[in-house]
């Protein structure tokens, strides 16, 4: 089996999903624009071959990379990424070279535009807010006399929050269409109280998923906007009502041979139209594992290895190789960071100190992450949610300015 894998170097877990693919007899084939020399060691001996490219976003010079390992290997049965930015392109690949195992060129939107995905939730009979692609200010007026204030705004097709804004009356609603990018289709939504969690799962060729988990995490909008201290955490147990709209929206979105994450909102209060309180609105699809380090913090809360699991599921379409150790005692895997412009109480070598045998890793984060997940981050397993809450206060704490 042939599977090329885009950009195997960044983000640094997909050294990890190259390395099971080695494991179960498959040839790895990775194509990205950074120098051979320049890739980790334990990646260099997962892949069978690496084809370098001056920029990965030149579409021709991918297209010749593929080219040359279908001519010297044969057929490519798999293309993947794993990664938001190219979901696109490794859809137009797999048309252009006839690979059947991924979402082709013409159904990558329906996984890309925000607008597109509501559809799928109403197919799966998964609540969503209401919503309008806002053209123009009179649009977005009749919108809002519908919904009312606060609404948000966002690209219909971004990553993230990036460009997100919540606009609380009109004289915001005049500058954001003063500003905004006249070149992006935006969509507005009713706002909703709710905490933002997760279904992640990998799905098999039927359709159904074969691992199962999910995150609790802080709105990343005001994170990134008003430069919050972050954390988030993996469930230790899912709730059965979460597990439930998430497998409604796994055949909604009629996904299968794939790593998710699905978002979604725990209602805070009753919504008329949406649900009570407690219920899971649907928000947005993510045809990848969710960011940064989740992978591992999946592996941590579940005492297993959800690259191994990935990588039967490419293999045998089944978990074959990978524990699942039922018998162990699952765990809350939590993240929390430091922003280097604030003042903390407590030092890193007291949180070394008091949670050393907790924290399972520790590390500056790259500068291109760091608005949206900090500057320095920990990453820790417990038993309950009080001692997780309690890391988390320990970890934040600030002194008085």
């Amino acid at each position: 089996m042939n599977f090329i894998y885009i950009s195997p170097q960044f983000p640094k877990t997909n050294t990890e999903f190259c390395n099971r693919l080695k494991q179960n007899g498959i040839t790895v084939l990775g194509i990205a624009d950074v120098e051979y020399d320049m890739l980790d060691q334990r990646l260099k001996e997962s892949l069978t071959e690496y084809y370098k490219v001056s920029s990965l976003e030149n579409y021709d010079e991918v297209l010749k990379a593929v080219a040359f390992f279908t001519h010297k290997y044969g057929k490519i049965d798999w293309l993947e990424s794993n990664n938001e930015y190219w979901l696109v392109q490794d859809a137009k690949l797999r048309s252009d070279f006839n690979i059947t195992t991924g979402i082709k060129a013409d159904k990558v939107a329906n996984i890309k535009e925000k607008s597109k995905m509501k559809k799928a939730y109403k197919k799966a009979d998964v609540p969503f807010c209401d919503y309008s692609l806002v053209t123009t200010l009179a649009k977005a007026k009749k919108f809002i006399e519908k919904v009312g204030y606060p609404v948000i705004t966002k690209p219909d097709n971004g990553v993230g929050a990036s460009d997100t804004q919540r606009i609380k009356d009109e004289n915001e609603l005049k500058e954001f269409f003063e500003n905004r990018n006249k070149d992006i289709k935006y969509i507005m939504e009713e706002y909703v109280e709710g905490e933002l969690v997760s279904y992640d799962a990998i799905i098999d060729s039927k359709g159904e998923p074969i691992f199962e988990t999910g995150i609790v995490e802080p709105a990343i909008m005001d994170v990134v906007n008003k430069g919050l201290d972050v954390f988030y955490y993996v469930e230790k147990e899912m709730p059965e009502q979460l597990l439930e709209a998430g497998r409604r929206a796994v055949k909604g979105f009629g996904i299968k041979s794939r790593f998710i994450h699905l978002e979604f909102f725990k209602l805070q209060n009753n919504k008329k139209g949406l649900g009570k309180k407690g219920d899971y609105i649907g928000l947005e699809a993510n045809m990848r594992p969710a960011g940064g380090y989740t992978p591992d913090m999946y592996n941590y809360a579940n005492n297993t290895d959800v690259y191994q699991i990935w990588a039967d599921m490419i293999a045998f379409d089944k978990i074959e190789k990978a524990e699942l150790n039922e018998n162990i005692e699952k765990n809350y895997c939590v993240y929390a960071s430091r922003r280097d412009n604030k003042n903390y109480v407590h030092s890193h070598d007291e949180i070394k100190q008091k949670y050393g045998n907790a924290i399972v890793m520790d590390e500056r984060m790259p500068d291109i992450f760091s608005e949206a997940m900090g500057n320095y981050m920990y990453t820790a397993k417990f038993a309950t949610k009080e001692e997780m809450d309690e890391f988390i206060n320990f970890v934040h704490e600030k002194t008085e300015e």
